[in-house]
Order: C-alpha cells, then sequence, then structure tokens
C-alpha cells in the first residue's frame, strides 16, 4: 500500500524491513494483549522489551496498550477477533513396508503412513520416507525446546 511505502521511504527503510517490523509488532502486542493483566507486571514487561533492544519510545508506547487506557476493553479480545486453523482431533500412523513395486529403487524401503483428522471434518492421509519423518521429529523435539525456554522467560510467568 501506499501508507507502506511512504513510511519506508521516511523512515530509509526497505518495504520488506518495515514489514518485519510491523509484523513483530503486532506478535508482541497480540501475545501480550493474550494475557490477563493479573500474570504479569508492567516493571517486567518493560525490562523485556529492554532485554529485546527495543527504543525507549516503543516501550512507553506498548507499556501504555497493554497496561494503560489503550488496551481494548475486553481482555479476550485478541483471542476472539483472530481466525483460527482446525485443530487436530486423530492422528494415526503405521509403518509400511512395500515388497514389491513398480519401481525396484522402492522394494523394502519403509515408509510411514499417517492419517490426520482435523476439527472440521476434514481427513489426510500421506505417506512419509524414514529420512523426512526423522527430520520432522527433530524440528519438533526443537520447537518444543525453544518453547521450553520461552516459557523460562520472566514476560511468560505468572506473576502473584
Amino acid at each position: 500500500p501506499e501508507s507502506v511505502r511512504l513510511i519506508a521511504e521516511s523512515a530509509n527503510l526497505s518495504e520488506e524491513q518495515l514489514a518485519f517490523l510491523i509484523s513483530g509488532m503486532y506478535t508482541l502486542l497480540r501475545e501480550a494483549l493474550r494475557l490477563p493483566l493479573s500474570t504479569f507486571k508492567q516493571e517486567v514487561f518493560k525490562e523485556d522489551l529492554k532485554e529485546l533492544r527495543i527504543p525507549e519510545d516503543f516501550i512507553v508506547d506498548f507499556s501504555s496498550v497493554v497496561f494503560g487506557n489503550r488496551r481494548p476493553p475486553s481482555e479476550g479480545t485478541a483471542l476472539v477477533q483472530r481466525s483460527r486453523l482446525p485443530s487436530i482431533q486423530d492422528f494415526k500412523w503405521r509403518v509400511d513396508v512395500a515388497i514389491s513395486t513398480s519401481s525396484l529403487a522402492r522394494a523394502l524401503q519403509p515408509s510411514i503412513l499417517m492419517m490426520m483428522k482435523l476439527s472440521d471434518g476434514t481427513a489426510h492421509r500421506f505417506e512419509v520416507s524414514v529420512a523426512k519423518f526423522q527430520e520432522l521429529r527433530y524440528n519438533v523435539a526443537l520447537i518444543l525446546k525453544e518453547m521450553n525456554d520461552l516459557e523460562k522467560r520472566s514476560i511468560l510467568k505468572i506473576q502473584d
């Protein structure tokens, strides 16, 4: 849009850099507004923003949105207004070894067959090679570790 281009030019940023900044600000505010005010303190929030090297002017603005009168009237507004993707209702898998196929290279090569049923009623079946399955396992473990590390950060801890 024209307004994004004008802001990018006045701030001497590329449109891509500005898009990353706007996306980051949106994500930060969305996650902060998701939490009830009783779960974290303004001082802790400001310190965490400083750790992220966010300029002081922005810290004041973010704090006024999250803790001040600029906060949306309903604490659940951010949750209610977002669109939701279907969730996984059922997940089944099995290891399949093809004894003979039209391609001899695939003979006796194990693969993993998976079936996912989603909350919107759709079912998806797919086949994954063992190597891709191991890659998936690794990436899921990495994401879980990163989530665990994030939960240890003070901004996400419930304060008394």
